[in-house]
């Protein structure tokens, strides 16, 4: 393991990724030099530029600094990639994520997001609580913050809030002093195999968490009782008064939810959130329990709940009118659709639905397609866009005709972006929703034209 105060240097493939950007970001507050490769521009990329953290687009090893102290790459990347392949056969010290992300948590107090869905939101609420409140931490997050437009903070306060990953089992590499486990759903099946396998590396994390340290895992979770008992356990819920946390006189108005929040360090009455989905308030319950653990003030934790704006593509409410709405989410698992068809039609339940929906992956496609048609059936209609390979070959046979043939025909159509916007420009629909975890985002800026011109 490396001291980071050492690094002075260092360079990143794949430095576009979520995840990747926030340790760019780390170590570029921390007076290192900083640069990186990745094959997309976004805006996520030129924003690194402005902050002074050279990106390259094309494969080119000569952009590579001469002697970095470490390289820092994505499991996303190829193994025939250029760069990956040059630093491997000139011996640098090429690193994943993950074993940077150890380093900076060897020797603070870590607040650890797992779960296959809900992570994003609930570690933004936990860091945004802490920032908010005054208390202070490092943040290492998986989507931008809306409140401050950055998925990475720091802080005096050695406490770091990180979303703990478990593709390709990163989160194996943490050890949490508080743990949370929002849900243990079968997913990645290309890394783990079987759902069985997804499980047994949920126990193995809670197994990680330090033997001062608490664990806070949803109530609904089937493995719950395999979870880590040698630390203090919670469960927390919806509406389940038998868990340990959760939320009672829940209502909406004006367009926020208001509740109350049960917790084992008593009630925490007026709380407001102005997030649109029930799970939403899950993710809340779960963010309220860290601040009440960490000793927070009920007023404080009002204040922040109230303030939070969100997190970008995460039920984010782009287009909000009388005639018009437009929602973006990251949603790419049936369980999260669900999640989202639900919330919609609780803010929406009388104007007509139209999902957009880029699948994720050819395998995930595979594995889920049942259940995927299942859950997009929910919306009026259905607009599948073709698959988003991402790190993936094609797989014969596995397309989103596959997925259309399992659903009604009467209420799903197939289209490429370009048709979608002439389609959307054509019928102007009062409700669209876009999903997916692939480049469907880039929809979001047209799409909001055509409802606002």
């Amino acid at each position: 393991m490396i001291d980071i105060k050492t690094i002075t240097n260092i360079y990143f493939i794949g430095i576009g990724g979520i995840g990747m950007s926030a340790l760019a970001r780390y170590f570029h507050a921390k007076g290192a030099t900083v640069s990186g490769y990745d094959k997309t521009k976004t805006a996520l990329t030129e924003q690194l530029n402005k902050e002074s953290i050279s990106v390259h687009y094309e494969e080119d090893v000569t952009s590579i600094p001469l002697n970095p102290d470490v390289v820092v790459y994505t499991p996303a990347i190829p193994t025939n990639n250029k760069e990956f392949i040059y630093c491997k056969e000139n011996n640098f010290l090429l690193v994943k994520r993950s074993d940077v992300l150890q380093w900076i948590t060897a020797n603070s107090f870590n607040i650890c997001v797992s779960g296959t869905h809900g992570k994003t939101t609930t570690s933004t609420m936990i860091a945004h609580i802490l920032r908010h409140s005054g208390f202070g931490c490092n943040a290492f997050l998986g989507g931008i913050a809306a409140n401050y437009g950055t998925n990475f903070w720091s802080s005096d306060n050695n406490v770091v809030v990180v979303e703990a990953d478990e593709y390709d089992r990163s989160f194996l590499k943490l050890h949490p002093n508080l743990a949370i486990v929002t849900a243990v759903d079968a997913d990645h099946l290309d890394i783990y195999g079987t759902a069985a396998a997804v499980e047994e590396a949920f126990v193995a994390f809670t197994h990680q968490v330090k033997n001062e340290g608490s664990l806070l895992y949803h109530a609904s979770i089937h493995c719950g009782n395999q979870l880590n008992k040698g630390v203090e356990n919670f469960t927390y819920s919806l509406n389940n008064t038998q868990a340990d946390v959760y939320a009672t006189n829940i209502s909406v108005q004006q367009g926020a939810f208001h509740f109350s929040a049960q917790t084992p360090k008593g009630l925490i009455a007026d709380l407001q959130l102005h997030m649109g989905g029930m799970h939403n308030i899950e993710n809340a319950l779960a963010a309220i329990w860290v601040a009440k653990q960490l000793g927070i003030d009920n007023y404080k934790i009002q204040a922040a709940i109230a303030s939070f704006k969100g997190v970008k593509r995460r039920f984010e409410m782009i287009v909000n009118t009388d005639k018009h709405s437009l929602i973006d989410d990251y949603a790419h698992h049936p369980a999260e659709l669900n999640a989202l068809i639900e919330g919609v039609r609780t803010l929406f339940p009388n104007r007509k639905f139209v999902l957009v929906f880029q699948p994720h992956l050819f395998t995930r496609t595979r594995d889920f397609g049942n259940d995927f048609a299942r859950v997009l059936q929910k919306a009026d209609q259905v607009i599948l866009l073709p698959i988003y390979p991402a790190r993936e070959l094609p797989i014969p046979g596995i397309d989103s005709a596959w997925l259309a043939s399992k659903m009604s025909a009467e209420k799903t159509l197939l289209m490429n972006k370009e048709s979608l916007l002439q389609w959307a420009n054509v019928n102007k629909p009062e409700l669209i929703v876009t999903a997916g975890a692939g480049d469907i985002d880039q929809l979001v800026e047209p799409l909001k034209n055509i409802l606002t011109q």
